[in-house]
């Protein structure tokens, strides 16, 4: 028999403007009512970036419940209780996380930032046209784990694997 609860995931990144943002979206579309995705940073922007949004418009997703927040808020009393936590940069994985209430399952998924590219909008377009294939491929990746039946050691193991196996595929991609 399958469990019927929605699960909640946040995904993290220091700006929570781009790529953790991205993440959120991709995840709450795609997560059939079974996922309830949030997004945090540990020194969030304040805004979302530009090129996020357009984006996330441009899949026909919607922005207005999406803001550049502090992943302090999800350690406070009444927020939501978090199943899994995921860092999408290598600044907030080096971080020292919260103490999450609920002992979530977490992983690092390495995503290159593209709000730190530089050149003409076109290459900068290029490079969140990646984050958000990069990131869709993962959440693809999770979505297909048969979570109600795995023990949160191999829950563990395999969302790990997921950002492992990921990075090396798009090593061989490019």
């Amino acid at each position: 028999m399958s469990d019927p609860r929605v699960r909640t995931v946040l995904f993290i990144c220091a700006s929570n403007s781009a790529r953790s943002i991205i993440a959120e979206s991709i995840l709450n579309r795609e997560g059939g009512g079974r996922f309830r995705a949030y997004s945090a940073g540990s020194r969030p922007r304040g805004d979302l970036h530009p090129m996020a949004r357009d984006l996330v418009v441009q899949a026909g997703l919607p922005t207005d419940a999406l803001r550049s927040k502090s992943w302090e808020e999800f350690g406070r009393s009444g927020a939501p209780p978090l199943d899994f936590v995921f860092t999408v940069c290598d600044v907030a994985a080096g971080e020292s996380c919260p103490a999450w209430p609920n002992r979530p399952v977490t992983a690092h998924w390495s995503i290159p930032d593209p709000a730190a590219v530089e050149g003409p909008e076109a290459v900068k377009r290029a490079a969140f046209a990646d984050a958000w294939r990069m990131l869709e491929r993962r959440i693809g990746a999770f979505l297909a784990l048969p979570i109600e039946s795995l023990d949160r050691l191999s829950l563990q193991q395999a969302v790990a694997e997921i950002g492992r196996t990921a990075r090396e595929d798009e090593r061989s991609d490019a």
